[in-house]
């Protein structure tokens, strides 16, 4: 098997693990959205949605990023609504609403620690060496980046890994650590494009997805069109809820969506050509001229349908250049393989 059939095969096997689990969230509810009659169900904006399951909006926002709550799209864009029916459902769901709301609690460094029982600082190292993983974050007074972090997946960590909260750090870890290494931002955006390309099944939208983890240079490598490069900011889908709202959060944000370790940066690379090669496949981006009929991606947080797979077939990208790309040529025929596509140079911290 090739580099680029086992590259496939990994990202194809993640989506249908994907389509299932959906799959199987829809179907609990299937046989009472048939009894509903045909009239659209009743909407009811977030701040309601809220109030109507006795919890905060910073703890609604989170349990829509995870996926906890389902949202749809507003009719003519606009803010997100929640049907009545998912309100309902939560309503009902055991321990409610004390349950949701310990699903979505989350802790900063002194308190995972208290938490896990350990100090401040051994918790830190634990996180800068990937053992657990941040969900979201919030500038301090300083503006420095304050990681915060699910309690019931740090509960799940101490549970599964116990010998890492006591005794000596594993050589290979303490290792690690003392090259500075710091894992944090990684996992961070690598779950953040895990949730966003839950959302959608729309070829392009899961593209512009990939693509937000790439500087523009490394971007212009790989997507050498400009016109798939404009298309894929366009179509780019944003969270639902919580966007940083002052202007440093929101330069922290985008300083930290970028891929900056070399092996990440490949990796980024990989599935964004995978991605693309699905794109083209589905449609091409639209061109100065068009009509506007092509289509667009499907809303945030609207329910996912059957995931398209990447075609099994060469890429229809241009090689990586080491240097500013060419402008691609529209109706390009030229097919080069994965490998030859993702030719690069490694620039460290990018």
């Amino acid at each position: 098997m090739t580099v680029k059939e086992v590259l496939r095969a990994h990202i194809t096997d993640h989506r249908a693990h994907n389509t299932e689990q959906r799959n199987a969230s829809a179907g609990t509810q299937g046989e009472d959205r048939q009894a509903s009659s045909a009239a659209p169900a009743a909407t009811v904006a977030a701040g309601r949605a809220s109030q109507e399951l006795g919890i905060r909006r910073a703890e609604f926002e989170l349990a829509v990023h995870l996926g906890l709550i389902a949202v749809v799209g507003a009719p003519g864009g606009g803010r997100p609504r929640v049907h009545e029916e998912e309100i309902a459902r939560l309503r009902e769901q055991p321990g409610f609403p004390d349950a949701l709301v310990e699903r979505v609690r989350t802790v900063g460094t002194a308190q995972g620690a208290a938490l896990l029982d350990i100090a401040p600082a051994r918790f830190t190292r634990l996180a800068r060496a990937g053992c657990v993983s941040p969900v979201t974050f919030y500038l301090n007074r300083y503006r420095a980046v304050v990681w915060l972090y699910l309690a019931d997946e740090l509960a799940a960590f101490a549970a599964r890994e116990p010998e890492l909260l006591a005794g000596r750090t594993p050589p290979g870890m303490r290792a690690m650590l003392e090259s500075g290494a710091d894992w944090r931002a990684r996992n961070w955006r690598s779950q953040r494009i895990d949730r966003l390309l839950d959302r959608t099944t729309d070829p392009w939208a899961r593209t512009a997805v990939q693509a937000s983890a790439l500087d523009p240079v490394q971007l212009a490598e790989v997507v050498d069109d400009p016109y798939e490069r404009a298309y894929l900011v366009r179509v780019r889908p944003e969270p639902v809820f919580g966007r940083p709202g002052s202007m440093a959060a929101r330069e922290a944000m985008a300083e930290l969506m970028l891929a900056d370790d070399p092996d990440e940066i490949l990796w980024r690379r990989v599935n964004l050509t995978l991605e693309l090669d699905a794109a083209r496949e589905d449609r091409p981006a639209p061109r100065p001229g068009d009509d506007g009929g092509a289509r667009t991606a499907a809303p945030a947080g609207a329910r996912p349908g059957p995931v398209r797979r990447a075609p099994a077939v060469e890429s229809t990208a241009p090689p990586a250049g080491t240097g500013a790309p060419p402008p691609a040529a529209v109706g390009r025929t030229t097919r080069k393989g994965l490998l030859a596509r993702l030719r690069w140079q490694g620039r460290g911290t990018g």
